[in-house]
């Protein structure tokens, strides 16, 4: 898919009172970003935000912390939303994400991940060793892993990778439109599918401390 250039999309983020300009610093203290104590998701590749704005709406209780790098796609997401004070935003490569963040985090969402799929590019992925090696140390206690896609040979390759490295399935779904769910919230991506009528994955993967 061509990435659309938002031609001031460095003003609109940095205009931005939910984007962390300087990630880096609060490695340890996000809590202090959200001035509360209430348990912390990140979505790794947030995209135009639809995802965790309306999950942030429902869930007040949460903090959110969306990463996208991609600039445009965050500015084009900031521009369609109205501040939320339980979201914030990095706009970094997820390849950082243990520079970020040190035993804080209660939960990763993997939303409709690039696929990668030549095998030279495996290490890109966010569910090879290399990005489970890093999660790690970011999570305060159990490792709770939410993936959603659309491509079943990504969905086959994270459920095997995750399990060699202690992960187990608490919740699957082959074709997750066409199962009896009432709490899914779907993303951009996930709405073009659906029109298609494309099956959609989603697992929950657990790894007790």
């Amino acid at each position: 898919m061509r990435l659309r250039n938002v031609k001031d999309k460095e003003e609109i983020i940095g205009n931005s009172d939910q984007v962390v300009k300087d990630p880096y610093k609060y490695k340890g203290k996000w809590k202090d970003i959200f001035k509360n104590n209430n348990p912390i998701y990140v979505e790794i590749g947030s995209g135009r935000c639809g995802f965790i704005y309306e999950f942030a709406k429902n869930n007040p209780n949460i903090n959110f912390i969306g990463i996208e790098k991609f600039k445009s796609i965050l500015a084009l997401g900031l521009k369609s939303h109205e501040f939320t004070s339980n979201i914030r935003f990095i706009s970094i490569d997820a390849i950082e994400v243990d520079k970020i963040f040190d035993h804080e985090i209660d939960r990763v969402y993997l939303n409709f991940s690039d696929p990668w799929p030549k095998k030279r590019h495996e290490k890109r992925r966010l569910t090879s060793k290399d990005y489970l090696d890093k999660y790690n140390d970011i999570f305060d206690s159990d490792r709770n892993i939410y993936i959603k896609t659309d491509n079943r040979k990504l969905f086959e390759y994270s459920l095997i990778s995750l399990n060699k490295e202690g992960y187990i399935i608490s919740d699957i779904h082959l074709d997750l439109h066409n199962d009896e769910i009432n709490d899914n919230i779907n993303t951009e991506y996930e709405e073009k599918f659906i029109k298609k009528g494309m099956p959609i994955y989603q697992a929950i993967m657990i790894k007790k401390k």
